[in-house]
């Protein structure tokens, strides 16, 4: 496990690139004819592709924030949609191995997947395949051919987690998982160990949706929990918390004067909070897929593949971060806070758990 610095960070974000998400995926289209070694490639030679897990490029979330990343690779070398790079849209898990293949047999010199549920397929096709590269973020699979992008999301949830209790009235919050399971697990750890770091008497309730791509049941589990009185929910479910924004929502719109918030994730969710003069994102715990999808292109193009490693990114190197866009509800405490505790991560002096059995271990120990 190799923890590699943000080296391109400064560079990448200086690009400046805002992209709107394509929509309509499906079949992913022919980048190029060119040399799949990755090796010393001709920028002009080279292309890149990923494959989606449901939800699509236009989640709002993690699959939108890599294809805006890819999109920014292509823009930075001249490329266009089709024609450099492009992506195949997941609709179910039966579409990943068909879309990756498709991809390799369009001769794409990177193909990445997108999410850990694609560990499966990756695996196969890195096997069957062997001298194509193939990256896949939120999992590590264990191959020559393979580059694993990671984050360290326990510990951006967990200064989310202080925004939270900072901003709590009633002294209840909610955290809303996607599927249950070890990753999105370190998001809840992280986030429960940030709220009892500022106030150990807070309640946090936890509910699945067990779904990334099901806003219905997103919006449901909301509702219930502001209705008991839940003021600020903090959603690590893709899709499924374009529900959680649309309830709170509905509740600012019919009250205008109701103080109640959303906690995004992956990217900066500030403007899926806006109901007219209102903003319901109190912040976003931003994990910068796009940027890193866009380091290990340009890497692969330069030669650099870093086969068989896994590429950590955290709140050290920028990786992850609380977002700061609505400066009318972050408060001045509450961002003073937020800097506190980084400090203290960042530092060594606090280490964020990131499972439940750590997380239970941490609070005890308040």
């Amino acid at each position: 496990m190799k923890n590699r610095k943000f080296l391109l960070l400064a560079v990448l974000l200086g690009l400046g690139m805002v992209l709107a998400a394509c929509g309509g995926g499906g079949n992913a289209s022919s980048g190029s004819d060119g040399d799949s070694s990755g090796s010393g490639n001709d920028s002009s030679d080279f292309s890149a592709a990923m494959v989606t897990d449901v939800g699509g490029v236009d989640d709002k979330s993690f699959n939108q924030s890599a294809w805006e990343g890819l999109q920014a690779w292509g823009e930075e070398h001249g490329f266009s949609k089709g024609k450099g790079y492009d992506y195949a849209q997941s609709n179910s898990k039966s579409d990943y191995l068909p879309n990756l293949t498709r991809l390799i047999k369009k001769d794409y010199d990177l193909v990445f997947g997108i999410g850990y549920k694609l560990h499966d397929a990756i695996k196969q096709v890195a096997e069957q395949y062997p001298d194509k590269h193939f990256a896949i973020v939120d999992d590590v699979v264990d191959a020559p051919n393979v580059a694993s992008i990671t984050f360290k999301e326990h510990e951006g949830s967990f200064l989310v987690g202080v925004a939270a209790a900072k901003k709590t009235k009633s002294n209840k919050v909610g955290f809303v998982g996607g599927v249950d399971g070890a990753l999105i697990n370190k998001f809840e750890s992280g986030f429960i160990a940030g709220v009892k770091s500022v106030n150990p008497d807070i309640e946090v309730e936890v509910q699945y949706a067990e779904s990334f791509a099901a806003a219905d049941k997103g919006k449901l589990i909301a509702t219930q929990m502001y209705n008991s009185g839940i003021d600020v929910i903090y959603h690590a479910s893709g899709a499924t918390g374009n529900g959680v924004f649309a309830q709170a929502k509905d509740i600012k719109k019919n009250n205008p004067e109701k103080d109640i918030w959303v906690i995004g994730v992956d990217r900066d969710q500030y403007e899926e909070g806006q109901i007219g003069e209102h903003n319901v994102t109190l912040t976003s715990m931003v994990k910068r897929v796009d940027v890193a999808v866009q380091d290990l292109a340009n890497q692969t193009m330069n030669g650099e593949f870093p086969g068989g490693e896994n590429v950590v990114y955290g709140l050290e190197d920028g990786g992850v971060s609380a977002a700061r866009t609505n400066k009318e509800a972050l408060t001045e405490d509450i961002v003073k806070a937020i800097e506190k505790w980084k400090e203290k991560i960042v530092s060594g002096e606090v280490k964020v758990p990131s499972t439940r059995e750590e997380t239970d271990k941490f609070v005890k120990n308040l």
